[in-house]
């Protein structure tokens, strides 16, 4: 079915669209084509092509999207939450949900995995984690995962790494519910035999990796661990805490009790309810255990001119680069929410934090003392009461009156305290529960040798903030400090960097959408249910599958799920000795990582010359492993961004093997609206949220990876946490829709583009695509083609030979890029000595020439060094990127001029100027000297040995 053109200027898809209507023709004149559709007939087989259109409503403009999202709002009912289990009322100070949540410079960056042009995100997340470590009272900290339950997943993966000996892990019943169910059936499926026990009781039996603590328990109760960690020390194992970090500011820290990990959810540090997610979860270990520890760690290095400089540091540990020797899947994280907690603790520092733990804490003791039959006389915020047969009674009562509470079973209420509760909220409570209020006391609940006793948060960051005016420019300095898709395009292959349509995204912190608690009973959440329902239909639609979920709260999530799906559905079918996952060579390297999580054995497939499945070598699998074959993981259009006329017929045989096919979804913004993978012969696919449909990278997350499957995989899709009926699913996540809090976003980007629009955005991001490959092809050559000559939606540039000419490599031309104010393209993935690079449908044709054009100046530069002009090691590139303190020194040590370092092009005189805050990075530096919290602010004096004010 032909496009239809869209109008410049007359619905969202001409905004979304960064090319206008005169500017795609000179795009498609450039490539060869005389249309769109001209363009599309070439570059994707006809085999893939979809039946029919999906099914989308009709495109709304964005006010009317906005009104249907406040409909939608206002069927939601939102009561003061008293609810707890894991997530708690908050107050996020306005000036960091208008400077960083609503900022398109945090919420638009990406992961900062170059660092020169991320040192404010870096430091942000490096509060981060240096405030997890003087709360936990663990040395290392990493800079976030996804939530609470998942968190505590990956810290009995850690545990059972550390104690390989081990096999079993013991559960404190006193755990949330849903953290019990998560890390159960995570530990399950890797074999480990799991125990939900009564830890007071003491530690029980032998072969034991770990215990795993709550700290409070989720009635609230406050109990010492000390013993428990003892005791399973002495028999060899580790102990993992969960504890809430707020509660830390006035209770003993794990550390300090001998916890070897502890974990939580930093949700109560000013980040919203969100009906559930996005949370930055976090985690702490000790010394010992540092290399084990999943995910990122933000650490301190230097730069060229030897000052302190941030970065990711122990970079192998991303699970990408360790694929079928991964330890974890986890890729993504949730960096902005991380952002906002860090920054919570900075706005309030730590006698602000702990008046506010203190007023929570007094607010409950004084309910505990005016109600009769409390449950546990130690707590921090939490009161549970027995209130025999009136459960429901009360907590219905008690909405009626505009409060949330938890009916922990028929004859007991849990009442958990939050950072807006007053002492007229103590009164009503008590009412509720038939008494009245007793007055205000000096009473605590927590134990005298669970007293914190020393003092948290004592680095300089989280006293030096005074006033809103300093934490506003505090927020705007780090700001300007990172290049992010609001001053630049960010061509990044695979990733997907696009428009974020504020018309969705400003409506997340709407109060009827972000103060829903993820227990509230269905008769509060109405609106919330609808858009989702909505939401998952839509993408059931434009991937021809039967049912989606969207609780996965990160692709990684979604692709664990999609396989734990598989593993089931072969188990059901009798066939439990389907244990072998294809993977093909240049597949995503989480693809690897998720299948070992799911218990699965990775065999893989390699990849012929241009860049498709080697059909032989699947052959010779098949024969090989047929018998034990689970599924093939392809991704499409394939990681080297090429559609392969094969799919169908690789498809076939792993269906024809009785394997299922797994079709990873992180590409599809080469399909959506034009090709729906369910239908040409997948099984399963996660979908990237962030990705295609525009839920922003905020640097390093939130994400959220929704799970479609066949009709057949239905059944296995991730159960609710908190079901109590028996579903085939495994959850993946804390609550029933994961990070359901930034939803509204891909539901307006849907509902402002509709059908024709999601065919039009696929189109143009194949048009820039090639547009770009064209321009750039006679000074760096394509790496792969397909069907045509043309690519995907992103091209692979090859440096392989200019490299062995020059010596310059594509690092070098990544830096390089900075001076030009560009975001590298992706480094060295899927082929080393490469970059990849993806200019989506968003940017106009002169962005496009804008990257052209420092391309080009940049291959003029590497051709001078291959002509013997200039000497690879005094060139220019070798010592990008430039700071402006470095053009304006009045010492200036290099052969070429300030004007080529900083000005290469006379574009960069005529307009914006970015210079970085650094100069490039001594990555090895960083690695060899770990320093993963704040430096002391001596450590920027330039008049001191950077190895010692490190150190």
């Amino acid at each position: 079915m032909p496009l239809t053109p869209v109008s410049d200027g007359t619905n969202y898809t001409s905004r979304h669209l960064g090319p206008s209507r005169s500017e795609t023709e000179e795009m498609l004149r450039t490539v060869g084509y005389g249309s769109l559709d001209e363009l599309l007939d070439a570059a994707l087989p006809s085999s893939i092509r979809q039946q029919k259109a999906p099914e989308l409503p009709e495109a709304l403009p964005e006010h009317e999207a906005q009104e249907r999202l406040r409909e939608l709002a206002k069927k939601n009912v939102v009561l003061k939450s008293y609810y707890g289990q894991g997530f708690s009322d908050t107050l996020t100070p306005a000036v960091i949900r208008r400077g960083v949540l609503e900022d398109a410079g945090w919420y638009t960056a990406y992961t900062p995995y170059q660092p020169e042009i991320s040192q404010g995100r870096l430091e942000a997340l490096l509060n981060f984690q240096t405030m997890i470590q003087e709360l936990t009272g663990l040395p290392i900290s990493n800079a976030s995962l996804l939530d609470e339950a998942s968190a505590t997943a990956e810290a009995i993966g850690l545990m059972s790494r550390a104690v390989k000996k081990g096999r079993r892990v013991l559960l404190d019943e006193r755990l949330h519910p849903q953290v019990l169910a998560v890390a159960a059936e995570r530990a399950r499926a890797v074999e480990l035999e799991v125990e939900i026990t009564d830890l007071t009781a003491g530690v029980v039996g032998e072969d034991l990796v770990g215990v795993v603590i709550a700290y409070p328990g989720t009635e609230g109760d406050l109990k010492d661990p000390s013993s428990v960690i003892e005791e399973i020390h002495s028999r060899g194992g580790l102990a993992t805490v969960v504890a809430d970090p707020l509660a830390l500011l006035l209770v003993s820290s794990p550390g300090s009790l001998g916890a070897d990990v502890v974990v939580g959810s930093s949700q109560r540090f000013g980040v919203p309810l969100f009906y559930g997610g996005p949370h930055a979860a976090y985690i702490a270990v000790t010394e010992k255990l540092k290399r084990q520890i999943p995910g990122r760690i933000v650490g301190v290095s230097k730069d060229a001119e030897e000052r302190p400089a941030y970065r990711l540091s122990l970079q192998t540990r991303e699970q990408h680069i360790r694929r079928e020797r991964a330890t974890s899947n986890i890729c993504t994280a949730q960096a902005l929410l991380a952002v906002v907690a860090s920054m919570y603790a900075v706005y309030h520092g730590p006698e602000g934090l702990k008046r506010i733990a203190r007023r929570i804490h007094a607010h409950a003791v004084r309910f505990a003392a005016s109600v009769d039959n409390v449950r546990h006389e130690s707590f921090f915020d939490a009161v549970t009461v027995e209130v025999p047969g009136k459960a429901q009674a009360i907590v219905d009562s008690a909405a009626e009156a505009g409060y949330l509470l938890r009916a922990i079973d028929a004859d007991t209420v849990g009442v958990s305290f939050g950072e807006s509760a007053t002492d007229a909220d103590v009164e009503k409570l008590a009412e509720l529960f038939g008494t009245s209020a007793v007055e205000p006391t000096d009473e605590q609940r927590i134990p005298d040798a669970l007293v914190r006793q020393d003092a948290p948060l004592s680095h300089s960051i989280f006293t030096s903030v005074n006033s809103e005016t300093q934490m506003m420019r505090y927020i705007r300095q780090l700001g300007d400090k990172d290049l992010a898709l609001d001053r630049t395009m960010i061509p990044l292959g695979s990733c997907t960097m696009k428009l974020n349509p504020t018309a969705g995204l400003e409506t997340i912190s709407w109060p009827e959408f972000a103060n829903i608690h993820p227990f509230a009973p269905d008769s509060q959440t109405a609106g919330w249910r609808e858009l989702i329902a909505e939401l998952e239909g839509w993408l059931a639609e434009l991937t021809g599958y039967d049912t989606v979920s969207v609780q996965p709260n990160a692709g990684s999530q979604g692709e664990l799920a999609g396989l734990l799906a598989i593993r089931r559905y072969h188990l059901a079918q009798g066939e439990g000795e389907r244990n072998i996952c294809f993977i093909p060579a240049s597949a995503h390297g989480t693809n690897a990582a998720s299948a070992v999580l799911a218990h699965l054995k990775v065999v893989v497939v390699a990849t012929a010359d241009d860049g498709s499945i080697d059909l032989e070598d699947l052959d010779e699998k098949i024969e090989k492993h047929g018998n034990e074959l689970a599924a093939i993981m392809i991704t499409y259009p394939s990681t080297h961004g090429v559609f392969e006329d094969s799919v169908r017929e690789v498809c076939e045989k792993v269906h024809a093997a009785g394997g299922q096919v797994y079709i990873d979804g992180a590409n599809m913004n080469a399909m959506s609206g034009l090709a729906k993978p369910g239908e040409f012969g997948g099984d399963v696919s996660h979908l990237n949220l962030h990705k295609t449909f525009t839920i922003p990278h905020g640097g390093g997350g939130p994400g959220v990876g929704p799970v479609a499957v066949a009709k057949h995989l239905a059944p296995y899709l991730p159960a609710d946490p908190l079901a109590t009926d028996s579903n085939a699913g495994v959850p993946v996540a804390s609550t029933r829709y994961g990070s359901a809090g930034v939803l509204q976003i891909p539901w307006a980007y849907l509902a402002m583009t509709g059908t024709d629009g999601q065919a039009n955005a696929t189109a143009h991001a194949i048009l820039g695509a090639n547009y770009l490959a064209k321009r750039l092809e006679d000074d760096f050559p394509v790496l792969y083609t397909g069907k045509s000559g043309l690519v995907g939606h992103e091209c692979i540039l090859d440096l392989r030979e200019l490299t062995d000419a020059s010596q310059v490599t594509a690092a070098d031309v990544c830096k390089r890029l900075v001076d030009f104010g560009f975001h590298a393209p992706t480094l060295a993935f899927p082929v080393a000595g490469t970059l990849m690079v993806e200019p989506t449908e968003s940017e106009d044709l002169g962005e496009l020439e804008r990257f052209v054009e420092a391309m080009k100046t940049i291959r003029a530069e590497i051709q001078e060094i291959i002509d013997g002009k200039v000497d690879y090691e005094d060139s220019v590139i070798r010592h990008a990127p430039y700071t402006m303190q470095s053009v304006t020194a009045d010492e200036w040590n290099h052969s070429f001029s300030r004007t080529q370092a900083a000005w290469p092009t006379n574009s960069l005189k005529s307009s914006y100027k970015y210079f970085p805050p650094v100069r490039r990075i001594d990555e090895a530096y960083g690695d060899r000297n770990l320093v993963c919290s704040c430096p002391p602010p001596e450590a920027f004096d330039l008049t001191t040995d950077t190895d010692e004010k490190l150190s």
